[in-house]
């Protein structure tokens, strides 16, 4: 059992399962940031731009309520306009998060770029190489005593 805790607490302090819950932890309170943005602000002026409708109300009723006597059988219904809403939330989300990693792309220092302009150095010559240059250079200077 000892062995199982040390090996949980090597995995549980590696520092990418620390930023992972970090980032967990300030998603969901973004979350709910953006969901009251939606709720409180944006789908009210949507509301007022479409004529005074508030979109969460908005459904198709399958099947509407029916109470008998002390039983109440509830409707059933498709909540669109709910649905509207959490695509707006999403939407926000994904601009956010999308702005976001622009921006840090922007701070981060660009790659350097591949060193390919430089011109490589010719490989020395080898010993065969070497030795025919020489033959050659011995063989002018005799043809030019002649």
């Amino acid at each position: 059992m000892k062995k199982f805790l040390t090996e949980f607490k090597e995995f549980a302090m590696k520092g990418n399962v620390v930023d992972m819950a970090v980032g967990v932890i300030i998603g969901a309170a973004f979350g709910k940031i953006v969901t009251s943005l939606v709720n409180d602000i944006i789908m009210p002026v949507v509301g007022v731009l479409t004529g005074g409708t508030n979109f969460s109300d908005y459904k198709w009723v399958i099947k509407p309520e029916v109470s008998g006597g002390e039983e109440i059988i509830p409707e059933v219904a498709v909540t669109w306009g709910a649905f509207v809403q959490t695509v707006v939330d999403f939407l926000i989300i994904a601009f956010c998060i999308f702005m976001a990693i622009k921006f840090i792309n922007k701070l981060r220092k660009p790659a350097p770029e591949p060193e390919t302009a430089k011109p490589v150095a010719p490989a020395p010559p080898t010993q065969e190489e070497l030795l025919t240059e020489i033959r050659d250079l011995l063989r002018r200077d005799l043809e030019s005593k002649k």
